[in-house]
């Protein structure tokens, strides 16, 4: 049952049996044969002669993976950084992606690549430090799914082997069971005797151009090598008589089915036990065997045992018990575990941790756990610093794909955001720069009398910035209130007011935001945020109002020549009269105010504009106004300024508004709604705002 495009045709009506064969179909394009693969231990060393990458460590695998999604550049502060695109979750769509974050990704992926290449790394526990909320768990998260995605593919493939008994003769070896898995999903490279591994390893890497060489480390777990003891005993030492019950499979991590992939998260010190990471004793089976210390009796079933051959994840690892940290200490330091009444038990994989800056600080305090801190290898992940960074994160929960029956107005996201970020920096030192304005050029704008080198220079002075603040999570909550706040009534779009006064109100209750004073900071920054927001939205309105570029092009006609007159000594003819009159100094300054050109300043710049017009003409290229930004952004605001009385915008605070007045009005709406994304309700309500605005300016002046 196929459609014309060659897909599966959806069942007609309600028959099951359809849906069951669609499925079967669907089901049946994915290759899994390749993931139950299974051989000799022969066919295995064919396969690793002919691909080496097979045999790779879980750094250099993990390492690997990351480069496979590719990476891209740009230049900051004069700094080359690498954006890792694996961070941006090709593999969720997007779900888990870290945004913000290129320089600390740097440092992580710098760890994972030193560690593959064995240069000491590979012996620490990797520790993500950073505030609440800052997605140290995502990154954790994102490693433990790409990982898992990686072992799925033929570049991240991988194997382990399995015991076999299939005619039931070795029973008392076997415990029975006519197969058995590597409990710990060993690499069966580690089947082959201590004294022929160099030999074949040197054969292995003889015409190897692989970027990591075979090498066969660490020995088999306690069950396996109970199993291949009592083997050799049976075959009287024939290796190769023994390796006749060695399968090799085909090895795919998943975090579900606790195969490579393990998470360990405290709990209070009377439940926590260090069996949870080593695995435990079978007490069923304890009768079956005779013994407690057989190790077919013992589960390997603890954290590290799972995760070997990937990655294991520690939830806040400093709440840890101290005998827990002692473990993590010889698994990072030795690449070994203890389990309970067996010797020490190679792994393989990656550790990393996380935790928040007050477990950190215990931690440098305790003179008792120097140890640990000599094996961490400490990475920051602070909170986003950049506004277009931060609006991202929002963006990913809060768009229009995913809330249904509600518009969210322009700038809601954007200054819930700014407010975010205004409670993470620290207070400039330069007297003359506000904090905003400090917020504006960590955003990539540009500041008179700042360059690169200076805001290289406020960032190397701020050292705490980012580790304190708001969460985003605090912001995703208030956001999530706006839009289902009973208060709001069916009003069908939520506006930056209803944000930020979630963002105020939720102060009150914020359990990391324990001082007024800070609280009193916080207010005060909301109210920055409202200022800037009141500039934004009247700018918006303005561009709408003077939107006309006839009009702008016959205002800027009329300057260009008045300003060609005034270079030039020359006059201007009258278009009305016919007569030849001096250049309008009323209109040229009239427009050249409106973008602070000081009277001092004016000649200046009119022969700057001129040189400008001549060398276009030179290139053969015609003057557009819309080429000059700062003459752009003049006319346009000299054409409102013209255009703001006859649109009577002030009069829509009064609800009094002619037929002529309306129209004129719903043009402006139709452009805010056209170029600027707001809809009928919230052009409404932003012309309301920006008319009250201007009506409290009126006001002003008159008093």
């Amino acid at each position: 049952m196929t459609s014309r495009d060659g897909g599966a045709e959806s069942p007609k009506g309600g028959d099951g049996t359809s849906w069951i064969k669609m499925l079967g179909e669907l089901n049946a394009t994915q290759d899994y044969k390749q993931f139950h693969w299974e051989g000799s231990l022969a066919e295995y060393f064919d396969i690793v002669k002919k691909n080496p990458a097979v045999t790779r460590n879980a750094f250099q695998r993990t390492y690997d993976m990351i480069l496979t999604y590719g990476t891209s550049s740009y230049t900051e502060y004069k700094k080359n950084i690498v954006r890792y695109k694996f961070f941006e979750d090709p593999i969720d769509h997007g779900r888990d992606a870290v945004f913000g974050l290129d320089i600390q990704i740097m440092k992580l992926v710098h760890f994972f690549k030193s560690a593959a290449l064995g240069y000491g790394t590979e012996k620490r526990v990797l520790l993500l430090h950073g505030p609440v909320g800052s997605a140290k768990s995502t990154i954790a998260r994102v490693l433990k799914k790409g990982i898992e995605n990686y072992s799925r593919t033929e570049e991240g493939a991988l194997y382990t082997f399995k015991w076999v008994d299939p005619k039931g003769e070795f029973s008392d070896i076997m415990g029975g069971q006519k197969e058995m898995r590597s409990p710990m999903n060993e690499d069966p490279l580690k089947l082959v005797p201590e004294e022929l591994r160099s030999k074949i390893c040197e054969e292995f890497n003889r015409s190897s151009k692989a970027t990591y060489k075979v090498n066969i480390q660490g020995d088999l777990d306690p069950a396996s090598r109970f199993v291949y003891r009592e083997f050799m005993k049976r075959y009287q030492g024939d290796w190769t008589q023994v390796m006749n019950h060695i399968r090799v499979i085909r090895l795919v991590l998943s975090e579900k089915d606790r195969i490579g992939i393990g998470t360990f998260q405290p709990k209070d010190e009377k439940n926590q036990d260090s069996t949870e990471l080593t695995g435990d004793i079978n007490y069923r089976k304890i009768a079956e065997y005779g013994s407690d210390s057989d190790p077919r009796a013992f589960n390997f079933d603890g954290e590290f045992n799972v995760a070997n051959r990937g990655i294991v994840e520690f939830v806040e690892v400093l709440k840890l018990d101290v005998a827990f940290l002692y473990d993590l200490l010889t698994a990072s330091q030795e690449h070994k575990i203890k389990p309970k009444k067996f010797a020490q038990t190679d792994i393989d994989e990656v550790i990393i941790g996380h935790t928040n800056e007050p477990e950190f600080k215990k931690l440098q305090n305790n003179e008792f756990m120097e140890a640990l801190r000599d094996r961490t290898v400490k990475i920051d992940v602070p909170y986003i610093t950049k506004l277009k960074q931060e609006v991202k994160i929002y963006e990913k929960d809060f768009n229009d794909a995913k809330i249904k029956g509600k518009h969210i107005a322009p700038h809601t996201i954007e200054v819930a955001a700014m407010w975010a970020i205004l409670t993470r920096l620290e207070q400039p030192k330069k007297a003359n720069l506000s904090l905003l304005q400090k917020l504006k050029l960590y955003d990539g704008k540009t500041l008179t009398g700042y360059t690169e080198d200076n805001v290289k220079e406020l960032r190397k002075e701020a050292v705490r910035e980012g580790l304190d603040g708001i969460s985003p999570r605090y912001i995703q909550d208030k956001i999530s209130n706006a839009l289902v706040n009973d208060k709001n009534g069916e009003i069908g779009c939520v506006n930056p007011f209803m944000v930020m006064n979630e963002l105020e109100g939720g102060l009150k209750h914020h359990a990391l935001v324990a001082s007024d004073e800070k609280r009193r900071e916080y207010r005060e920054m909301l109210a920055m945020v409202k200022q800037e927001y009141e500039d934004i939205v009247k700018n918006e309105v303005q561009r709408a109002i003077s939107a006309d570029e006839d009009a702008i092009a016959k205002l800027c006609a009329n300057y260009i020549d008045n300003v060609k007159a005034y270079t030039q000594r020359e006059r201007v003819k009258n278009k009305y009269t016919g007569m030849d009159e001096e250049p309008d100094e009323r209109l040229m300054r009239s427009i050249e105010e409106k973008i602070d050109i000081p009277d001092s300043r004016k000649e200046d710049f009119r022969r700057e504009i001129m040189n400008y017009i001549g060398a276009l003409a030179i290139e053969g290229r015609t003057f557009d106004y819309k080429t000059n930004e700062r003459l752009h952004k003049a006319l346009e605001l000299k054409l409102f300024e013209d255009q703001k009385d006859t649109i009577k915008l002030t009069s829509l605070v009064s609800n009094v508004v002619d037929r002529q007045t309306q129209e004129k009005i719903d043009v402006v709406k139709s452009r805010l709604i056209r170029n600027n994304g707001y809809c009928e309700i919230c052009s409404t309500d932003v012309l309301n705002f920006v008319a009250s605005i201007f009506a409290r300016g009126d006001v002003k002046k008159r008093s």
